[in-house]
């Protein structure tokens, strides 16, 4: 199933419990542009809306990188005053927000480059994987670029304040064995069978408990104190739902009969 998008350089499908955004800006080498920067909060808003879909995973169209970071041909125009960027910047930050503050998992499934505002991206979903030829890079210093405090928040979650320091003083790259072992990346894989890992990891956390998922989502995201994260009250509504659900009752009816669950979300 197709979800109809803002813009043809974000495309979104739904099969088998498994969103997939595809990011297909060829011309560009995925470098994201206003138009998408804008369009990702109402596709974050389609795709909690969609009962089907249980996570969502974030890629490179196939043959293209994750993202190459935002597009610096607009830079001179859109963001070529200081009212401009602050514009620019808030439309950033709410598509970051957009993206953690998704009700469902999320993953980023990074093939290639992994730049700048493509490492927000990143750094705002859940769980990240990557093949083994990504590289990853906050260029900032470079462009003369400055990120806002909400923006930052997701690059300290995801590395930790003394790598985030080490990037944004030196805007080196890092190749995907060391993301992982900074932990950053959760999984490399091999460049031929990261398509199919990716899908199998997608199709793992989909086959999962809805709510149980969401629970754990929203009180991890509080314990790493993320932009937009839920009160400890929400925290443990989520939580407690979860034993009052139908869920439980299945899962646990599995358990004993030693057979793989039915979860519907409740």
């Amino acid at each position: 199933m197709t979800i109809s998008s803002p813009t043809s350089k974000l495309r979104l499908a739904v099969e088998f419990g498994v969103a997939r955004l595809y990011i297909d800006h060829a011309a560009k080498r995925n470098a994201f542009d206003f138009e998408m920067w804008r369009a990702l909060p109402a596709l974050m808003r389609a795709i909690d809306a969609e009962e089907t879909a249980r996570v969502l995973v974030i890629s490179g169209a196939p043959g293209l990188p994750f993202c190459a970071g935002a597009d610096i041909s607009e830079f001179s125009s859109l963001r070529a005053t200081s009212e401009g960027g602050k514009a620019y910047e808030a439309a950033n930050v709410e598509a970051f927000d957009a993206i953690s503050n998704l009700s469902k998992p999320t993953v980023a499934a990074i093939s290639g480059f992994c730049l700048g505002g493509g490492m927000g991206i990143a750094a705002a979903c859940d769980l990240r994987v990557a093949d083994e030829r990504a590289l990853f890079s906050i260029p900032a210093g470079r462009l003369g670029v400055g990120y806002p405090p909400p923006a930052m928040a997701y690059v300290v979650a995801a590395v930790g304040s003394h790598l985030a320091f080490d990037l944004f003083y030196t805007a080196r790259r890092l190749k995907a064995d060391e993301a992982r072992a900074k932990g950053f990346v959760a999984r490399v894989f091999n460049q031929e069978s990261f398509e199919g890992a990716v899908h199998e990891l997608a199709e793992s956390i989909a086959a999962n408990a809805p709510l149980t998922l969401r629970a754990a989502k929203a009180a991890i995201r509080a314990a790493a104190r993320l932009p937009g994260a839920p009160s400890n009250e929400d925290c443990e509504a989520l939580a407690q739902a979860c034993f009052d659900s139908a869920d439980y009752t299945e899962g646990s009816a599995a358990f004993l009969e030693k057979r793989e669950p039915k979860f519907t979300g409740r």
